[in-house]
């Protein structure tokens, strides 16, 4: 695959998990931790460099993953590795010293110190793309950000943009503008997304897959009895931990993905693998970023890249078993 004019992987590592705690402050509604527990520095520069070991090298941060914590890390572990591209994403401001997000930042005069503040933490010249970090704000309220953003590029800071959001309609709003490359959005074989999808292709764009493996459900390693630690996000009480309820997996969702699991292990894949697998069938535009904080775990994600697309007939009966209607894009209610 070609990203901005280099040959990658059509995979990423995703960096919320190595991120460690981050919390909710005033602007978040005090809304408690939004982190993943058990994440380990030493451990997190370790899988970085299996990541790159194993062929990755695109990674996926943001300002507020640790609350720059994240954007830190990865500045020591590609040291000296100038060929990783780098995404991250703007539009919330964070409180560094205390681990807090404070709330939208959508100023337009605030991007240009906001993409200075992460190249501080990267340790870099340049960001490769710099997505706008909020999901549903007003197109009235982006336009003057991406403008900022345009002004950024224009001046060496970033080299491309898009916008981290799941809503098709905002995206066809601004998808022609100069620089405009890529979308970050939710996807997986239990919440689809056909209407973001048809926008990326017919706008001659990317897709950023986050939670391609539903905040690890799809990993096979939780079960009805597993509990989330209550230090994790997906133990807390927000919108976007819908594969699990009360720290606890979505029964609907194990219900959905025992439906599959044989399939998505054709030919020899991890349910991961088939997992992923799936997205690249989908469409050649699909660069799915699961987030990792462990060897081994990025080196079994990594691991599908030999395997590729899952056969278009295996995708078919995975469709048929586990789609039943639910979808990532607004055409679901939110």
């Amino acid at each position: 695959m070609k990203l901005l004019e280099r040959e990658v992987a059509p995979l990423g590592m995703g960096c919320w998990p190595i991120g460690g705690p981050m919390f909710g402050g005033p602007g978040f509604g005090n809304c408690g931790t939004l982190g993943y527990a058990n994440s380990d520095d030493a451990e997190s520069i370790r899988t970085i460099h299996a990541a790159l070991a194993s062929g990755i090298r695109l990674f996926d941060t943001a300002a507020v993953y640790g609350a720059g914590h994240a954007e830190r890390l990865l500045a020591k572990a590609l040291k000296g590795s100038p060929d990783a591209l780098i995404v991250t994403k703007i539009g919330i401001a964070i409180d560094e010293d205390n681990k807090l997000l404070l709330g939208e930042d959508t100023a337009p005069a605030a991007v240009l110190p906001a993409i200075e503040h992460c190249l501080s933490r990267l340790n870099r010249d340049r960001i490769d793309i710099l997505l706008l970090h909020l999901n549903d704000l007003p197109v009235s309220t982006a336009e003057p950000i991406f403008e900022a953003m345009g002004q950024a590029l224009d001046a060496g800071k970033i080299r491309a943009y898009g916008w981290s959001t799941d809503l098709p309609r905002s995206v066809k709003a601004v998808a022609g503008r100069k620089d405009f490359v890529a979308v970050e959005h939710a996807m997986n074989i239990l919440l689809d997304a056909p209407l973001m999808q048809a926008t990326v292709r017919e706008n001659d764009l990317f897709s950023l897959i986050r939670s391609p493996l539903g905040m690890g459900l799809l990993t096979g390693k939780y079960g009805a009895d597993s509990q989330i630690s209550p230090t994790d996000i997906r133990a807390a009480g927000n919108t976007v931990t819908s594969y699990f309820e009360g720290g606890r997996p979505n029964p609907r969702f194990l219900k959905k993905l025992d439906s599959v699991r044989e399939l998505l292990q054709t030919d020899g894949r991890s349910l991961v693998q088939g997992a992923l697998g799936w997205l690249w069938a989908k469409s050649d535009r699909n660069i799915p970023v699961p987030g990792a904080r462990t060897v081994a775990q990025i080196e079994g994600i990594a691991g599908a890249l030999a395997f590729g697309p899952l056969p278009a007939l295996i995708v078919s009966e995975i469709d048929a078993l586990a789609g039943q209607g639910e979808y990532a894009d607004e055409m679901q209610p939110r």
